[in-house]
């Protein structure tokens, strides 16, 4: 089966390849004769209810600074095309939604994975509340009189955007902290939606996993552990990546949402677990590809495409 694939991307210049689950994806397809275009999402057009783009041809190749090649230009109808990849990082903002709503129009007749209209309405931090049991204590609001109640109740919690990505802005707070209110005042200057805020887990000391699910099945896992004075575990926080098997309780959380994920057209999500607690459900750019595999784990981009090209000749 030979498929014409486009990725929706940040500037293929831009990406840093080592870590990039997308790039992976794209190395796997193209090693399998798949014909891959690239765009960016800021070039989508609906006109007349058709949905195209300026997609452009390319080559890639696992080279540190010389791992593209683009042909030229050529506006196309996306519906055209056999799979197009929604992999552009967030912030999970206006453009980026609107993007689901452009992308809605063709799928599935052009196979999105993610399910657009399921990426819309499952942000990482919102999915993840469908399944309280599975999770820490966690409150959604920006009304600080909630969150002083909830310290009060835990002692010591962490705070995030809602709509935040990568460890950016995460920051951890206690009774008595003096640093509090300032705090409150940063976020409701910076951010309109609610944050989160959960119990903070001292076993975050101890690693992160990231846990990456195909179709609703677990596929493998990385553990990633925060450098020293630092809480958040994200590697592009400086979180080194370290080999993993899945525990009991984690599995148990996978078999637990993957049927959630599956009939969601979810494909390729990654869970962040910590202490066996269920913290956030990743579908937007899931991260952890390259790093599974490159301490030994399994080809996460091989099993993400067999799932891909089954659903295309299912149709």
């Amino acid at each position: 089966m030979t498929l014409t694939v486009a990725i929706q991307m940040d500037p293929i210049e831009r990406i840093r390849i080592a870590g990039d689950s997308g790039f992976a994806l794209m190395l796997e397809a193209q090693a399998r004769g798949h014909k891959l275009y690239t765009y960016t999402p800021d070039k989508l057009s609906l006109r007349d209810g058709k949905v195209t783009a300026p997609i452009r041809l390319v080559e890639v190749r696992d080279v540190e600074g010389d791992h593209f090649t683009l042909g030229a230009e050529e506006r196309t109808d996306l519906s055209t095309l056999d799979v197009i990849l929604l992999r552009q990082d967030p912030p999970f903002d206006m453009a980026y939604i609107t993007s689901t709503h452009m992308l809605e129009r063709i799928h599935p007749k052009t196979l999105v994975v993610n399910d657009p209209a399921a990426v819309r309405n499952a942000p990482e931090k919102i999915l993840v509340t469908h399944f309280p049991e599975l999770m820490p204590p966690t409150l959604i609001t920006r009304d600080k009189a909630e969150i002083e109640a909830f310290r009060d109740e835990f002692g010591e919690i962490v705070m995030k955007p809602l709509y935040g990505h990568g460890g950016a802005t995460v920051f951890k707070t206690g009774k008595g902290d003096p640093n509090f209110g300032s705090l409150f005042d940063l976020f409701s200057g910076i951010f309109k939606e609610a944050w989160v805020v959960q119990r903070f887990m001292k076993e975050v000391s101890a690693g992160d996993k990231r846990i990456i699910l195909v179709d609703g099945k677990a596929a493998g896992a990385v553990n990633r552990v925060p450098a020293e004075g630092d809480l958040r575990a994200n590697m592009v926080r400086g979180g080194a990546a370290r080999p993993t098997d899945l525990s009991k309780r984690e599995l148990e959380i996978c078999e637990a949402i993957g049927p959630t994920l599956k009939e969601r057209g979810l494909i390729l999500v990654g869970i962040d677990v910590i202490g066996g607690n269920l913290t956030e459900i990743n579908v937007t750019a899931p991260t952890g590809i390259r790093a599974i595999k490159k301490l030994g784990g399994p080809d996460i981009a091989a099993q993400v495409w067999d799932a891909i090209e089954a659903k295309r000749a299912g149709r």
